[in-house]
């Protein structure tokens, strides 16, 4: 029998920590790779694995999410099992309130699963970097006859502190969780490692429809998942951990690790942002048989412009963006979104450009996020003195430079969000 999978998108990620990245958007939506989104590798992995029946859930400054999934996520077909949908809060709750945790926002809009009737639901973050065939945790759900599996993943012991922490059995069943403590225990057969939720799960629906329901009658809940509802599940339901390190993505050589990237700080998301461009990256964006989706956007080609010793337009090490003009600068060791003008002489290393920038003649940016719309004038120089820097910008505990906001007004058809 085939099951039928109903995916709810936990998209409310406020992303705190991003700032001033997420000051205007949600971090799903942030900008990633020079022309995607966080919210689109989600969203690719499951469509990738044959699910086409995705809540999204939204809240914390919503617009430019819901820009990105009406611009790029509408199936567009006549099937009622397949389609994208964003979904605010509904405040169906006593107070009328926002989302309060992960298990409220399924709460609140407990309707349109009862109304999908679906064999089982998939309830996913869209804060991560990552790539999972989500079919091979439906497998091992089933196999293990399982009412919720929680997808786990070694991560370094000094990181307990920022993740759920899983106690296993031999076979996967889950006997502790430890919500975010320095102290939890490290993995039996390796002292240095925790064994980390992802944050992703896979649900009996009966069993995520009474668990949720019980817990809104407890006065004491956050409503989280990890923090309330399935700590106490423990002993009471069958709740099994799947090994993200056994997932296998189709078209990746044989052996390669699977790759997942928590991206919740500046200097994460930088180097998340840095993984794609090496020959071999650990994140491939080039495998056809599992894209990476996103929106389709009307830009032309990028053009490289100038071939004098002195005034020569190239890109080495680097990822470019289409709509570009490299207008006799150089790029070195990074990542360019849309409609990006480098005008002759600026230079750009191991930095990270949104769309629609403007790097002014001359200009030298080294170690830098450079926001959607900025104008960097001529001859600015950006990233090599951070003392200075600080006087302006935000400046990441490892000396990353995020550059906000237009220097000088830019016409209306050029400002995105």
């Amino acid at each position: 029998m085939r099951l039928k999978v109903l995916a709810i998108v936990l998209a409310g990620g406020e992303g705190t920590r991003l700032y001033p990245l997420t000051k205007e958007r949600a971090k799903p939506a942030v900008p990633f790779g020079g022309k995607y989104r966080i919210v689109d590798f989600v969203l690719s992995n499951l469509v990738n694995s044959g699910i086409y029946s995705i809540y999204v859930v939204i809240q914390f400054r919503s617009q430019s999410l819901l820009q990105h999934l009406s611009d790029g996520w509408n199936f567009g077909g006549i099937l009622k099992n397949e389609f994208i949908v964003p979904v605010p809060a509904q405040m169906r709750s006593s107070g009328k309130n926002w989302y309060r945790g992960t298990a409220d926002a399924i709460h609140q809009n407990i309707n349109l699963i009862e109304q999908s009737r679906p064999d089982i639901v998939a309830v996913f973050g869209a804060d991560h970097i990552y790539r999972q065939n989500i079919r091979e945790m439906i497998e091992f759900h089933e196999h293990k006859r399982a009412h919720v599996t929680v997808a786990a993943i070694p991560v370094d012991r000094k990181f307990a502190k920022e993740f759920g922490v899983l106690e296993t059995q031999r076979g996967g069943r889950i006997t502790g969780f430890i919500e975010k403590d320095p102290n939890a225990p490290s993995m039996p057969d390796d002292p240095n490692r925790v064994y980390a939720s992802m944050g992703n799960y896979i649900f009996s629906t009966d069993m995520l429809l009474k668990m949720v329901e019980e817990d809104q009658l407890d006065e004491n809940s956050s409503h989280d998942f990890g923090r309330d509802i399935l700590p106490k599940a423990i002993g009471n339901a069958e709740i099994f951990a799947y090994d993200f390190m056994t997932n296998n993505i189709p078209g990746e050589p044989e052996g390669k690790l699977p790759y997942w990237r928590d991206v919740g700080t500046l200097d994460a998301f930088y180097d998340a942002n840095m993984d794609i461009r090496a020959i071999d990256p650990e994140l491939n964006l080039y495998n056809s048989a599992w894209p990476l989706r996103t929106s389709s956007y009307s830009t032309p080609p990028t053009k490289f412009a100038f071939d004098e010793d002195d005034r020569r337009g190239e890109a080495i090490d680097s990822v470019v963006a289409g709509g570009c003009i490299i207008s006799g600068g150089l790029i070195r060791n990074s990542v360019i979104g849309r409609d990006v003008h480098v005008h002759a002489g600026a230079e750009i290393e191991d930095s990270i450009v949104f769309d629609h920038c403007d790097i002014g003649r001359r200009a030298k940016l080294r170690r830098c996020i450079l926001e959607k719309n900025v104008r960097i004038p001529e001859d600015a120089v950006i990233g090599y003195d951070l003392e200075a820097d600080k006087k302006n910008y935000t400046v990441s505990d490892s000396g990353i430079v995020i550059v906000e906001g237009t220097r000088t007004p830019l016409p209306l058809s050029s400002i995105s969000v």
